[in-house]
């Protein structure tokens, strides 16, 4: 008896798209288009064009400031026309109140410093540089706090670094795309980094604090910055578990 077998193997290919305003049909440059299978990601054109590398299944995730991100599932049909158009919905944006709080100082610096609230910002400078770097995994306690959230079970970072272990992975692949470090430095949303870890972006302020990164830190970095801190983390979690 013979038995003839054909497979059929799944490789990438470019496929294309357009993406416009659903209610006035123009264009839409400077979309941020990222391939969340391949963690590759891409911008459109003036003219709302964008190329990327994708295989059926594969979810791209579209953003764009002051409009509803949307995930995309690419189908059979997309791959055999090669491109589509995808139309994006304008955010209703409610502005929130702002109360000011001010400080009423008195012009002696021994009283003032008091009167000022100070926050726990471990930074380490560098001869050259203005700006300062957050201290992270070499700030006080650091190793402790990780440590001591191996052998917790209801711990934080117990839980989520041992049930993302292919998200966080996933992170250490976006670095290599340079389309989208350059997206991610100009993002201070947190939204990528929530899909890409499949989490809520408040759980990203959690998991920061737990690995003894300041205030600060999480409310001011861009969200490369973020993801590298959260990839050092989970680093540092797994040499310190294996050994």
């Amino acid at each position: 008896m013979s038995l003839n077998c054909f497979s059929q193997a799944t490789t990438s290919q470019k496929i294309s798209g357009t993406i416009q305003n659903d209610q006035t049909l123009l264009p839409i440059s400077n979309v941020n288009v990222i391939n969340l299978n391949k963690s590759r990601g891409t911008n459109t054109n003036e003219k709302g064009f964008f190329e990327i590398e994708a295989t059926v299944n594969d979810t791209l995730h579209v953003s764009y400031i002051g409009f509803q991100s949307i995930k995309i599932r690419v189908t059979n049909d997309w791959i055999k026309n090669k491109t589509t158009k995808i139309q994006m919905t304008e955010k209703a944006i409610a502005l929130e109140e702002v109360i000011i709080m001010p400080y009423n100082l008195t012009g002696y610096l021994e009283v003032d410093s008091k009167l000022i609230p100070s926050r726990e910002n471990y930074r380490y400078s560098i001869s050259g540089l203005q700006q300062g770097y957050e201290a992270g995994e070499y700030s006080p306690n650091a190793f402790n706090r990780v440590m001591g959230s191996i052998f917790n079970p209801a711990d934080m970072l117990y839980n989520f670094f041992g049930k993302k272990p292919r998200e966080l992975k996933r992170l250490k692949e976006m670095k290599k795309d340079n389309n989208v470090k350059t997206l991610l430095e100009s993002k201070y949303d947190r939204e990528m980094v929530s899909v890409l870890l499949g989490i809520d972006k408040n759980e990203i302020a959690e998991i920061l604090e737990r690995c003894n990164y300041s205030e600060a830190f999480v409310k001011e970095a861009n969200d490369l910055q973020i993801m590298d801190a959260i990839s050092q983390c989970y680093e540092q979690y797994k040499v310190l578990k294996k050994n």
